[in-house]
């Protein structure tokens, strides 16, 4: 798994971005699950890539809500 960059996030919907994070984050599950039973990950630096993917899409989904909150102000 690839870092995801901000620009094809951005270019998601809400529900899309929601489904991303529920499939990375089950990835991660699994993951974890095997360096937990004491297996070597095939990829070490698959979960940090992961992580990474989730944050990123959380940070979308956030500035989304964010802005959704804040009053436009007409600049005087």
């Amino acid at each position: 798994m690839t870092l995801v960059r901000m620009k094809e996030l951005r270019a998601l919907s809400d529900d899309e971005l929601r489904r991303r994070i529920r499939d990375v984050e089950n990835d991660l599950l699994r993951e974890r699950g095997v360096a937990a039973m004491g297996g070597a990950p095939p990829s070490p630096g698959r979960m940090r890539a992961l992580r990474t993917n989730v944050a990123r899409a959380l940070t979308v989904l956030n500035e989304r809500r964010h802005a959704a909150e804040r009053p436009s102000r007409p600049r005087a």
